[in-house]
């Protein structure tokens, strides 16, 4: 599994996930990618984002595929 942390004050602007775009998660696809093959592994991943706020933190597991 890989998870990215997006942290925001408030979601006046739009919620912490909003922040990861395609562009993004395109980005995250290819680290993940580069990572397994230098550990010699192949084998089916995860990406979660974790929402963290002042007041409360949502974990949305499986927010994007490769």
């Amino acid at each position: 599994m890989f998870c990215e942390v997006k942290t925001r004050l408030s979601d006046k602007f739009g919620s912490a996930a909003e922040a990861v775009v395609r562009a993004k998660e395109q980005k995250y696809v290819r680290i993940a990618g580069y990572f397994l093959m230098k550990a010699g592994r192949e084998f089916a991943v995860r990406f979660d984002v974790l929402e963290v706020y002042e007041t409360r933190v949502s974990h949305l597991i499986g927010a994007f595929t490769a």
